[in-house]
This record gives C-alpha cells, sequence and structure tokens, in this order.
C-alpha cells in the first residue's frame, strides 16, 4: 500500500478525531481518510453516471 503525505486544516484535523479511536467509527486516522475519499469517489461516480461522463467500459 502507498503511502502519502497530505496536509490538513487543524479543525479538520479535530473533526476527524472525534470518530477516531475506541469506540468510535474508525479505528485510526488512516482507515477514516480511506473511507472518506472511497465515499467521495462514489459520490463523483454516481455525479458523472448521471450526467452521462462513464466510459461504457466501467
Amino acid at each position: 500500500m502507498a503511502k502519502i503525505s497530505v496536509e490538513i486544516p487543524d479543525e479538520l484535523l479535530t473533526d476527524l478525531d472525534e470518530h477516531v479511536g475506541d469506540d468510535k467509527k474508525f479505528v485510526n486516522r488512516s482507515d477514516a481518510v480511506r473511507a472518506s475519499i472511497r465515499k467521495t469517489l462514489d459520490i463523483l461516480d454516481e455525479i458523472d453516471e448521471r450526467h452521462n461522463r462513464l466510459d461504457e467500459d466501467e
């Protein structure tokens, strides 16, 4: 798995940390970021599909 480095504003990181940890939705920050990226890409695919912008091979 590739590793990347990103800059995140403190207020977003604070919000993220409210959902990370024992008995919370995500086990760690990386898990939360990956889930967010997946969700965002799914939403963008749905928008592209509605606007007929997806390749027929997808």
